[in-house]
């Protein structure tokens, strides 16, 4: 089970996508995860229109359309009517309201997890920098000194010497 739920996860963080500051899912993934047509979780979402502000869900633009396909080497994303939507981590909870089956309610747990783990590490991250800061800082301190010694040597050594003998 903790195999198959690594898996789930990487699976699914796969799919998530940074558009516009925020952390994002596209219709046709969440739908392929669900085992539903994307055209069908689009009708769900139509429906319940006002479940889905823009902060939770936003029609992604033909230039980041375009940027999200540049970065995939082969694309199975063919000829498309209309840009695909993208849906935040709220959007993505709030599919789970309109998403009754067993499937989905489960995907759905494995997605709020994925987005979980993936903020504790980038909060683990930003922990591990700001130690590395404080460690510059305080190593920078302490090499000031072994710094100011060699820049005198060197200023030594570039003064002529006195000559010894004849």
């Amino acid at each position: 089970m903790v195999k198959n739920n690594l898996a789930a996860i990487e699976l699914i963080s796969a799919k998530i996508y940074y558009v516009r500051g925020s952390k994002v899912m596209l219709d046709r993934d969440l739908a392929s995860l669900y085992g539903v047509e994307t055209r069908t979780l689009n009708q769900a979402v139509k429906r319940q229109a006002k479940r889905f502000p823009d902060d939770f869900m936003f029609q992604l633009t033909k230039t980041e359309f375009s940027n999200l396909k540049s970065q995939f080497v082969t694309s199975s994303w063919g000829g498309i009517r209309k840009m695909p939507s993208a849906f935040t981590e709220q959007g993505v909870a709030m599919l789970s309201g309109i998403l009754n089956s067993d499937r989905a309610i489960q995907v759905n747990i494995q997605i709020m997890r994925t987005f979980t783990k993936l903020r504790h590490m980038i909060a683990g991250h930003e922990e591990l920098k700001k130690a590395v800061d404080e460690l510059r800082e305080q190593t920078d301190k302490r090499f000031e000194v072994v710094f100011s010694v060699l820049d005198k040597l060197l200023i030594d050594d570039e003064k002529p010497k006195k000559k010894i003998g004849f």
